[in-house]
């Protein structure tokens, strides 16, 4: 963790001094106080310097990395991870001999994972992230699956006419349906059912 003490004519013209030095942001770091300072008689006899410490917060990021290793590890796991930050969004790629295990039956265990990762990540710090956890570019082939089952599906409904229910998904998977049908002609899609069952139905 870095940190730095500065000082200044004012607490306020210390930290500014201090996160010109860290080359940052007020909101992206700690600050103590150690000395207030005075202004002496006419701002000259007796002054003293205001001392602060700034320092960066808890890398968020990091400490979820942490997380991860320690989960995984838990679970039997070794994983090595990628991490790429764009924005507000974090994704984390995972990769490793028995990276199966922690993909599971239809991505059942990396939704599990997600969903733990995304809680450990925005539970006290100072930013908000989304957060996309990913085993070795499953969420990818996942993608192009569903796209073809969402046209397999479509064709289904318009043969027979009838309206045709998908099994239960999460809510982002379900959105690669509604986008894969948005442009195919006579057919409709809206989502039925409480979570976790709520699941995408294809009306034609």
């Amino acid at each position: 963790m870095r940190e730095i003490t500065a000082t200044g004519q004012t607490v306020e013209e210390a930290v500014q001094s201090a996160l010109e030095q860290l080359n940052t942001t007020k909101d992206q770091v700690d600050i103590t106080v150690i000395d207030e300072g005075k202004k002496g008689i006419f701002g000259l006899f007796g002054s003293k310097r205001s001392i602060v410490k700034v320092s960066f917060g808890k890398d968020q990021v990091q400490q979820t990395e942490k997380y991860i290793r320690d989960l995984t590890q838990n679970m039997g796991v070794e994983v090595e991870t990628t991490t790429t930050v764009v924005g507000n969004h974090v994704t984390f790629e995972l990769s490793g001999e028995r990276i199966a295990l922690l993909i599971g039956k239809r991505g059942q265990t990396l939704n599990a994972l997600q969903y733990l990762v995304h809680l450990v990540l925005n539970k006290d710090g100072k930013q908000f992230y989304t957060v996309t956890v990913d085993a070795e570019g499953y969420r990818g082939r996942r993608k192009q699956t569903l796209e073809s089952l969402a046209l397999k599906m479509a064709d289904k409904a318009k043969r027979l006419n009838k309206k045709v229910a998908l099994e239960p998904m999460p809510a982002y998977e379900r959105k690669i349906i509604h986008s894969a049908l948005q442009g195919e002609k006579n057919i409709s899609t809206y989502s039925d059912g409480v979570e976790p069952h709520r699941h995408i139905v294809i009306k034609p």
